[in-house]
């Protein structure tokens, strides 16, 4: 019962490295079927994403099988072992655990906190219980991952704080109006961060859309994505009456949005508040705008500021993320020590029934034709008896952690028992149950 975990990410591993060790498609089927019939590999999942490749595997023995798993890696992918050995980390034991639980919570990605990954991970694990290379040790480590993800996420306020800049465009635009649905939305140029600033705005209930461009066909281009209206470029300062929310990203030298429009603008609109995003470099509209009542403007500078602190108090929340992992990888310690106690717990058991057996025919035979009644009666008495005394040493044998293979060997030397052909995999604490989280 050896977990490790053999990757490579975003921090280790250039990009054009994780290109090659992804496992895409079909490719990752044939990679789960190869490692499945390795021998020392008990059990095999594969994570691949655009950030991280990562194995996670139950091997017979944590040196050799952590460096079959790497020789795997570089012969499947025909990456020089020395190349692919300079971006590659082993965890094993604990420090595996920790790994696993850390990326499924997201306090290991490029974006702490990001959800994606929590998805990903689930995708894994459905194709390995798919394909058979899952068992007990990794399906208990997968779900208990799953759950503790799910606790950071519900204990912390880890994915709550915008940390990129199109997010927080629209954190803001929330703030500044309830309601986005009601509100009319204009996009000035095509700039990349802008476009995905526009697409959460849209993904956020924003349904009236205008797109303006110098040139007119890429703005119809926008507007057909974002099922919105294009608007020509010379136009589009009539048509900002009735825009509540403005992101501009133009390639112009100088502003193109200055007080004075804005002035006759706000008049027109009776005043009504709008929210204007400038993502230009050089900046496209006027800073002195913001002088104006109910008109909200932030550029580039002022939403790295927002991100800077979203990311601080991320990071905060990371920091409660971590100890509920680390509380969480003891407990599955216990769970993983619990096993080890198993062969003793079933011998324990199966001889004190023997003796029981036993010593109740012995007895019936002496007492001789007693009714029914009676007979339950004894035998209930010595079922009871027998659960009694063998109660401590099983409890002292599920909660054993670091000392497991000590308090085994005491239990298995008082009761002379024999351990050495039991299933070490069943938990006899959870017979004809689910496994809990």
């Amino acid at each position: 019962m050896n977990i490790i975990v053999i990757g490579l990410n975003h921090d280790t591993a250039p990009i054009d490295i994780r290109e090659k060790a992804a496992f895409n498609g079909p490719k990752l089927e044939e990679a789960i079927d190869i490692l499945k019939n390795s021998p020392g590999i008990k059990e095999n999942i594969i994570l691949s994403t655009c950030n991280r490749v990562e194995i996670y595997a139950n091997v017979t023995d944590i040196a050799s099988g952590s460096e079959r798993v790497k020789k795997f890696i570089a012969d499947f992918h025909r990456i020089p072992e020395d190349v692919l050995n300079k971006s590659l980390y082993v965890h094993s034991g604990k420090n595996a655990m920790t790994h696993v639980f850390r990326v499924a919570s997201s306090l290991d990605s490029m974006v702490v906190g990001e959800p994606q990954i929590l998805g990903q991970l689930k995708d894994a694990f459905d194709i390995a219980l798919k394909m058979k290379s899952s068992g007990v040790m990794l399906n208990k480590l997968m779900k208990k991952a799953i759950s503790v993800a799910k606790r950071v996420r519900t204990e912390t306020k880890i994915g709550e704080s915008a940390v990129s800049i199109s997010f927080a465009a629209v954190e803001l635009a929330k703030k500044i109006f309830e309601d986005l649905s009601t509100k009319a939305f204009m996009l000035i140029g095509a700039g990349e961060m802008a476009e995905l600033a526009a697409k959460h705005l849209i993904n956020n209930g924003v349904k009236d859309v205008l797109v303006t461009n110098r040139t007119f066909e890429r703005a119809e281009e926008l507007a057909r994505e974002f099922n919105g209206k294009a608007v020509e470029f010379d136009n589009f300062l009539q048509a900002l009456v009735h825009i509540d929310i403005v992101i501009c990203s133009t390639g112009a030298p100088n502003y193109i949005l200055v007080k004075d429009h804005v002035h006759k603008i706000m008049k027109q609109r009776k005043n009504k508040p709008m929210f204007l995003i400038d993502i230009s470099v050089p900046r496209n509209i006027d800073p002195e705008i913001n002088d104006i009542d109910n008109v909200y403007l932030y550029d580039i500078d002022n939403l790295h500021g927002v991100v800077n602190i979203n990311i601080e108090e991320r990071n905060k929340e990371a920091e409660k993320g971590e100890e509920i992992v680390d509380e969480e990888v003891e407990t599955f310690l216990k769970w993983q020590a619990s096993l080890n106690a198993v062969p003793a717990i079933v011998a324990l058991r199966d001889k004190a029934e023997a003796i029981r057996k036993e010593e109740l025919e012995n007895t019936l035979r002496k007492l001789g034709n007693l009714g029914e009644k009676d007979i339950k009666a004894i035998e209930a008495l010595t079922n009871s008896i027998v659960n009694k005394l063998i109660h401590f040493p099983t409890a002292a044998l599920k909660s054993a952690s670091e000392d497991t293979e000590v308090i085994v060997d005491i239990v298995s030397r008082i009761f002379d028992l024999n351990t050495g052909t039991k299933n070490k995999s069943e938990d006899p604490g959870d017979r004809g149950n689910d496994e809990k989280q």
